[in-house]
């Protein structure tokens, strides 16, 4: 049992005894941050939650994310998780668990109840969990995934925000200084500074470190990249360092997602996938710095999505999954795969098809699916078709007004980003928690339950896979 937190000793995570962690495992994605696709509502966790306690009154809403936090995650988790030779987990959290928009000068410490649950579960079955603030005030990128339903990531634009996101750290610090089953703080989830040489996120960087490293001096501080936690060249050219620190990248590749792309195991794909993992690294590598990739995986086709050869086509993925792992595995990294549980897109387990979540909301997550109100996942050839005519129209008449950043954005992105993803997505939540009018505190306890580890299906294949990446780690 570990007495002393975790520490970067060169490209090395060790323990107090100084031997090697390779730390291993998923994000609990889900739990303590709402994203769209992983629960099925369109939008931003704030919209969902503001038409769900519309509908259900303070006293239901408030039993049923009691229990959906308590069915989530629990004991027969963290056990059968640790059985697979899985050793961390990355929790990603909304800063709103811990500061109010109302109230912001005040830390919420019964915000740490939930978060305490995850940290003490893990614990005791050997477990390491880093805690990831994965939407901080103001939004540190402009995503749906920061709980920011605008188009500019707003932390940037004002100190206010700022401040309140070195509380929140200050208060994570003192809560859990020493705590040696906590392996490290992920200080923003892929946050996006389009400021030349990241200037913003670097200076934010150093004055979130300074006042965590005055209250806590031992724990692993990780900095994702800029842009989406994929480009440290600006790292690089400030010559920005910190001590006990890891740079974490996240390495999706484009072979998961339905957009054209089929693994085929080819030499060329295989250099692909060895190439946009090496370019995410390569900062790493040359400080001498241990390297963890934070978020990867892929999603998975369903005959509703993809059509009949969704299963081939999930072998394809499986086998771009297979060969990312098999990479990590020659450079000994840290991982943490995009995510442990959710309704059936990426999770390790799922609510099943036939769960009271999924047959509540059925046909408006298909509806939701069919027309791509969310970006992640989905293919949207035919909402393109339809919005074709507006992205000419734009592209014929006021080039000089399509944004610049990220480079890899087009066009389509960032006009999807300002309507449907969220003008129409955000105001459709209403609609989409319609079900729950009317229903008992017996029908939400439920309705949470399909959540529970015993009612959830384990996806065999991808636990297959991960299991034999684990090995190839050690």
């Amino acid at each position: 049992m570990p007495s002393v937190p975790l520490k970067c000793k060169g490209d090395k995570i060790v323990d107090g005894d100084e031997n090697v962690i390779t730390l291993r495992g998923a994000c609990l994605g889900a739990y303590l941050l709402q994203e769209n696709f992983t629960n099925g509502y369109p939008g931003h966790e704030k919209a969902y939650r503001a038409a769900m306690l519309k509908v259900l009154g303070q006293e239901k809403y408030d039993f049923f994310w009691n229990k959906f936090y308590e069915y989530f995650y629990d004991a027969p988790d963290a056990k059968w998780f640790a059985s697979l030779g899985l050793n961390m987990q990355r929790l990603a959290i909304n800063y709103r668990h811990l500061n109010d928009d109302l109230d912001p000068y005040v830390i919420k410490e019964e915000g740490f109840k939930w978060i305490d649950r995850v940290v003490e579960l893990n614990a005791a079955e050997g477990i390491y969990t880093i805690i990831d603030l994965h939407a901080a005030p103001g939004g540190q990128n402009f995503d749906w995934h920061s709980d920011n339903n605008t188009p500019v990531a707003l932390l940037w634009e004002y100190k206010e925000f700022q401040d309140r996101t070195v509380r929140i750290w200050e208060a994570i610090a003192k809560h859990y200084k020493g705590h040696p089953w906590v392996a490290g703080y992920n200080l923003l989830n892929e946050p996006t500074d389009e400021a030349p040489g990241a200037a913003r996120l670097l200076s934010f960087y150093k004055r979130l470190a300074d006042a965590i490293r005055a209250i806590d001096p031992d724990h692993i501080l990780c900095f994702d990249g800029n842009t989406f936690g994929a480009d440290f060249r600006s790292f690089d050219k400030a010559g920005f360092d910190y001590p006990n620190s890891i740079f974490s990248c996240h390495d999706y590749s484009m072979f998961g997602f339905p957009i054209g792309m089929h693994f085929e195991g080819t030499d060329e794909n295989r250099a692909k996938v060895r190439d946009d993992y090496e370019r995410k690294v390569e900062f790493s590598k040359k400080t001498n710095s241990p390297i963890w990739n934070g978020e990867f995986g892929v999603v998975y086709a369903t005959e509703t999505s993809e059509g009949p050869d969704f299963e081939a086509i999930n072998e394809k993925r499986y086998g771009a999954l297979s060969e990312q792992l098999k990479v990590y595995g020659e450079d000994k990294i840290s991982w943490t795969i995009w995510l442990y549980k959710d309704v059936g897109v990426q999770g390790m387990v799922y609510a099943k098809p036939d769960s009271a979540w999924n047959t509540t909301f059925k046909e408006r997550i298909e509806k939701k699916r069919k027309h791509a109100l969310e970006f992640w996942g989905t293919d949207d050839t035919a909402t393109t078709k339809a919005f074709q005519p507006v992205l000419d129209w734009i592209t014929e008449t006021f080039p000089e007004a399509i944004p610049k950043y990220p480079g890899f954005w087009q066009l389509k992105q960032h006009l999807f980003r300002r309507t449907i993803y969220t003008w129409i997505s955000d105001n459709l939540n209403p609609w989409f928690c319609e079900p729950l009018k009317d229903m008992s505190f017996e029908d939400l306890d439920k309705l949470a339950a399909s959540f529970k580890f015993e009612n959830c299906q384990k996806r065999e294949k991808l636990i297959e896979v991960m299991t034999k990446g684990a090995g190839e780690s050690q």
